[in-house]
């Protein structure tokens, strides 16, 4: 299915991103490696199976005004773009009233702005093939709330209701959509979170060191692509919050208020 196709990734220079871009390049896609550090992106690209399989393009979330050009590179060497894994984020660890509202601000213009900016310049592409596939990494935060996530909850809720509706809008042209949502994965997005004073968090937490793998839960986005399926919840049994909220409210605040927060 992946065979020759083009896959461009984001947040392709470590964890989920990374391990995607592997299990793609493995399959016999062409993968474009994308995030903002070069070094990392190139360290990625040489554990690749067909590394001569591979673009490293340097891209950063907070500037859309980059996009357009952007997508004009990855044209120029391979003249189409089959699947876009919106990937890149940054995540959060600070309560609500003590993060500053630039907190909220940058982590919403990363996780959603440049998310939604980056399909917008890619989107016209995929109209013109009338065919593509956009796949997005939220979150379980993107199903509800949770302690010193506000600020990231929000941006994953957020992403649901604009590729939601893109869904919708998008089929007349053949292109697809599927929204994972995964819960504790083993990657190092703790390290990299906002805490409320916009500095890094700097610490392996134990929901996600306890969490699986990242080369299980690309497995499982792979398969629900393969699948066509419209939305995906990965991980363990943390997961079954989703459908307790959905079925036994009641019991859901009784149970996530006594959940670790780190």
């Amino acid at each position: 299915m992946f065979q020759d196709k083009i896959v461009w990734i984001t947040g392709a220079s470590s964890g989920i991103g990374a391990e995607a871009a592997r299990q793609f390049n493995r399959l016999g896609a062409t993968v474009i490696l994308s995030a903002r550090n070069e070094a990392k992106l190139q360290s990625v690209q040489q554990t690749l199976s067909q590394p001569s399989r591979s673009l490293v393009l340097t891209l950063d979330l907070e500037k859309s005004e980059e996009f357009e050009s952007k997508v004009q590179q990855v044209l120029e060497k391979h003249q189409k773009i089959d699947i876009l894994l919106n990937n890149g984020g940054l995540s959060q660890r600070g309560e609500a009233g003590d993060t500053s509202l630039d907190v909220d601000r940058r982590i919403m213009e990363i996780n959603y702005f440049g998310t939604v900016a980056l399909t917008k310049a890619v989107l016209p592409t995929m109209q013109k093939q009338q065919s593509g596939h956009i796949i997005v990494i939220s979150s379980i935060a993107g199903k509800f709330g949770f302690f010193l996530r506000s600020a990231y909850a929000a941006s994953k809720h957020a992403l649901q209701g604009f590729f939601e509706s893109l869904l919708l809008e998008e089929e007349k042209n053949g292109i697809k959509v599927t929204i994972a949502y995964p819960g504790k994965i083993n990657t190092e997005i703790s390290k990299s979170a906002l805490n409320a004073s916009g500095s890094e968090h700097g610490v392996m937490d134990h929901n996600q060191e306890t969490g699986m793998s990242a080369e299980d839960c690309v497995k499982k986005i792979i398969k629900a692509v393969q699948k066509n399926k419209k939305s995906v919840l990965i991980g363990n049994k943390e997961i079954y919050a989703v459908y307790i909220k959905r079925y036994f409210p009641r019991l859901f605040w009784k149970i996530i208020k006594k959940q670790k927060a780190v």
